[in-house]
């Protein structure tokens, strides 16, 4: 057994067959292969570089009937000269030390008439896909139907020539296999439709001829898996107990796995959108003793190490990996090496990854590259089509441009599309066009789907606009001249070029990230101000002072006394600047190391990072400012003593300059860069991270480069409650809103609301390390977060106490003591225990009850550059390096050695209205 991780660990499939870790490759899309199926060498090369110490690699599905290819450059197993090239394959992986699979599969009618020369697909039933456009299908015949089984059984035959260690039967993604077992697609009446076990009896067929040929033709260590789709949205449609019973049924006639096929390992299910239970925990609880033996394969979101690990502790057995496999060929020694990544990749890197042609150009890799807006450009007149994909999310719109505006934006009808996404596309069409922007709000419960159309979008104002410069006889790679520039588009950079552009500057804001809200968009508990006009509505009497006092204690009396004046004189003004955008934030509550309620928050009470994100964007719509996405800044321009501009380069690789006499540096701290967080804390090597992978410290390399001085750079907090598996944050709101901390012994041991550093602290010394946050129905209905929370599955809920500590493993004594003595000390308001002096809001005896583990993670590094109250950036000789500035959390000094909750929106805003106003006054000179 590997003692460091389990992933790691061999296992043992039930014929015997032995796979050397808990690591797949998973199956993925090329579009490599020839017009007729056959393989290509840079597809044999794409495998080969990806093998090795990944245990197994699941080879992308070959149709195994020349009508089943179901995209193009499908790869074939319909004749026997596809033989040779995919033992090409088979060899590739195999001379690596990886066991190679080979996906099988059929398209049946979610193929297009196009890929099969203009025929028309088949189908079980002459029904055609729900989704707009479809073909409608040809019913098989009953004979077709049994020479169809006897296809795949052809297809076995050929992949064990072909060398493989296996197949996978793929009974999943609406493909022919799952179309056979679907009451949607299969309404025959003969023994293959109608009753549950009629429809069953393809599938089954299909593995009862597969076993067959391995009997015949392979040795008995021969892997026979199966994947599956639990659930279509469809009505009629498969629902997971119809899964169940499937699989059930499947695994008594032998299988050596089963591979769930979802966007995320922990999706739960998209029928019951109430229930937030993840399928895999349904899979468990529900599966037979006999089903149990076959080892279970998650999917869906796995870039490092902690996420396959989580896989494995939520039963799975086997950690398929996709994306990540394609950006990082040796992704298996990488996380294994500790190597903290981010699904990102270069755009330059094509031949150096071994990424065929083909594949680079379809959008499951072009999303990973990189894109830019052009709002506020100028456009050539026309209709723009783009492609682009997210996760299975095939998406081709049409957008018709005016000169200036986006006059219309067209769905192209595909039989790929999500069904889900089709009836909320219209919505989102229509905050498009009202914007004239792509930079709008995501539509609830579509958010990838969202983003995807956001980017297509943008991509289609970034070529419509060099169009038109190139048309009117310029050079779209030309210098350009701003006022100013914006390096980050979280809070500080939104607030500050808004400012900026209402004092008359130009401005751009540069982002290396797919999306506006940096950091700011993940924050979740309020902004701190003190002497505010919502204080003072709700009878609420504070004092700068005593928020000054107590901001400087909680930094542990090393915050910069001169800038955390400025922070608190002007706090007020800026929740006023906030309101008077329509950005209000007038609900308010108290968080931990405050002894008054003065964090503000939206109205709803939900979380205040994507309400500000919201808002400000909405602001820099209105003001047609310019957003340049998955651009980077590669060096500030610096020229006799004075900043002079940035360099840029964007998505395609090409460099250009920006001209600009004031640069403002917005682009967060460093808590997501784990080798600069360990040279500074080496201690916190291993910790998880709160923040949003682009938190990697560039902005203050880059003012270094030019001179900058920095401060505080040990000074990295950890916040006490997140969530490990995720590293999402748990607001620290729940806790003010009168929730309590409890160990696994189901005992309380701290004071709750105290400062971060010293609950971490606390937690960190638990024998487990961990701990949970436990409140009920009162403290779930003032915090919206917790929705949140527990739609993503983080939430274990039951209707009472002593249920809630069984689910816990919990002594059920031990916690209904914990809630009786903290419930009397509510009623006294007086923690005789821990001290606790805030948020006894009220006893918690209202079900359900609920809770969520947690544990630290680096949450904020509270040093960076230095700055004076101008925002200005200084040198180490304290003296102002000329058109330089900087806000939020690339500063240092503000908040000293803690920061507390609340005080980093009110720092990003309050100094973001700073820098915005003094670099527009300096351009203006």
């Amino acid at each position: 057994m590997h003692k460091l991780t389990p992933i790691l660990n061999p296992l043992t499939l039930p014929n015997g067959a032995v796979l050397k870790n808990r690591l797949l490759m998973a199956p993925m899309t090329t579009c490599t292969g020839f017009y007729d199926g056959t393989v290509t060498s840079e597809l044999v090369e794409y495998y080969r570089d990806r093998a090795g110490s990944i245990g197994t690699v699941i080879v992308e599905c070959c149709f195994i009937d020349p009508k089943g290819p179901a995209f193009p450059g499908a790869i074939a197993i319909d004749s026997d000269n596809k033989i040779s090239g995919l033992s090409k394959i088979a060899n590739a992986i195999k001379s690596k030390g990886s066991k190679a699979i080979l996906q099988i599969y059929h398209g049946g009618r979610m193929v297009e008439p196009e890929l099969i020369g203009g025929r028309t697909p088949v189908a079980p039933s002459a029904i055609a896909a729900p989704r707009e456009g479809a073909t409608t299908p040809q019913a098989l015949t009953a004979e077709e139907v049994e020479v169809m089984i006897t296809k795949f059984g052809d297809a076995v035959n050929r992949a064990i020539k072909a060398g493989f260690d296996g197949v996978e039967i793929h009974g999943a993604n609406t493909y022919l296999i799952q179309q056979f077992y679907s009451p949607n697609s299969n309404q025959r009446d003969d023994k293959w439709g109608g009753s549950r076990d009629n429809r069953a009896r393809f599938p089954l067929e299909v593995l009862d001829i597969t076993h067959k040929m391995a009997e015949r033709f392979a040795d008995s260590s021969f892997i026979i898996g199966y994947r599956f789709s639990p659930e279509e949205l469809e009505v009629p449609g498969i629902r997971f107990d119809d899964t169940m019973y499937l699989l059930e049924k499947l695994a008594a006639r032998g299988l050596d796995y089963v591979h769930f096929s979802v966007g995320q390992l922990l999706r739960p299910s998209i029928v019951d959108r109430e229930d937030p239970t993840p399928l895999i925990t349904k899979f468990i609880a529900m599966r037979s003793p006999e089903l149990a033996k076959v080892p279970v394969i998650g999917v869906g979101g796995v870039v490092n190490k902690a996420d396959a690990e989580s896989a494995l502790e939520h039963g799975f057995d086997l950690v398929a990996i996709g994306k990540a496999c394609i950006a990082y060929p040796d992704w298996a020694d990488r996380i294994t090496n500790n190597e903290q990544l981010e699904l990102f990749i270069d755009s330059n890197k094509r031949e150096a990854l071994n990424i065929p042609e083909p594949l680079w150009r379809f959008s499951l890799v072009d999303a990973m590259i990189r894109d830019m807006s052009a709002t506020g450009r100028k456009y050539k007149a026309g209709v723009y089509q783009e492609k682009v994909e997210a996760e299975a999310l095939k998406l081709k719109i049409n957008v018709t441009l005016d000169t200036d505006r986006i006059t219309d934006i067209m769905l192209i009808p595909d039989d790929s599309l999500d069904v889900d996404f089709t009836t909320t596309f219209e919505s989102l069409r229509t905050r498009i066009l009202v914007a004239n922007s792509p930079h709008v709000d995501a539509i609830t419960g579509a958010t990838t789907q969202s983003e995807a159309l956001k980017k297509a979008v943008s991509r289609a104002l970034a070529t419509s606009s060099k169009e038109h410069v190139i048309e009117e006889g310029g050079n779209p790679a030309a210098p350009q001249n701003y006022d100013v520039v914006v390096i980050g588009s979280g809070g500080a950079g939104l607030a500050a070029a808004i400012q900026a552009h209402d004092d008359g500057a130009r401005v751009v804001i540069i982002e290396k990230m797919p999306t506006i809200g940096g950091n700011t968009i993940k924050a979740s508990v309020g902004m701190n101000a003190a002497e505010t006009r919502f204080q003072k509505l709700k009878g609420i009497e504070d004092s700068k002072e005593l928020f000054y006092e107590e901001t400087l204690k909680g930094g542990k009396f090393k915050n910069n006394p001169v800038l955390l004046k400025e922070f608190v004189e002007l706090a007020p003004e800026a929740i006023e600047w906030l309101a008077a955008k329509d950005i209000e934030l007038n609900d308010i509550t108290i968080t931990g190391g405050m002894s008054i309620d003065r964090t503000h928050r939206p109205a709803d009470r939900s979380a205040v990072g994507g309400f500000l994100i919201s808002g400000l964007v909405k602001n820099i719509n209105k003001r047609d400012i310019e957003v340049l996405l998955e651009t980077s800044v590669a060096d500030i321009l610096f020229e006799n003593g004075a900043v002079t501009g940035v360099k840029v380069v964007d998505e395609y690789n090409d460099s250009r300059i920006l001209n600009a006499k004031s640069v403002i540096v917005a682009t967060g701290g460093f808590s997501a860069n784990r080798e600069m967080v360990v040279k500074y804390r080496p201690e916190l090597d291993g910790f998880v991270t709160t923040n949003h992978k682009g938190a990697t410290g560039s902005g203050i390399a880059m003012l270094q480069k030019i001179g900058a001085d920095t401060v505080d750079m040990g000074e990295i907090q950890i916040h006490p409650t997140v969530e490990q598996t995720t590293s999402y944050l748990i607001s620290e709101a729940i806790r003010g809103g009168g929730a309590i901390l409890v160990s696994q012994a189901g005992k309380r041991f701290y004071n709750e609301m105290e400062t971060r550093d010293k609950v971490s602290a606390e937690i960190i010394a638990l024998p487990e390390k961990s701990a949970w946050v436990i409140f009920d129905e009162q403290v779930r209905l003032n915090n919206k977060a917790a929705d949140e929370y527990i739609a993503k599955g983080f939430v274990v809920s039951a209707p009472s106490p002593q249920e809630l500590a069984v689910k816990l493993n919990m002594d059920l004594h031990a916690l209904l003591a914990t809630l009786e003595r903290y419930n009397v000390f509510v009623e006294k308001q007086d923690d005789e225990d821990f001290g606790r002096k805030t948020a006894l809001r009220h006893p918690l005896n209202q079900g359900p009850f609920y809770a969520i583990r947690i544990a630290p993670g680096v949450h904020h590094t509270m040093g960076g550059v230095t700055i004076n109250t101008d925002t200005a950036v200084l040198d180490a000789q304290k003296q102002v390096i000329h058109g330089a500035w900087a806000a939020g959390e690339v500063v240092g000094g503000i908040h000293g050695a803690n920061r507390i909750g609340g005080n980093a929106v009110a720092d990003i805003i309050i100094f973001g209205i700073l820098a915005g106003r003094n670099a527009a006054a300096l351009a203006r000179r």
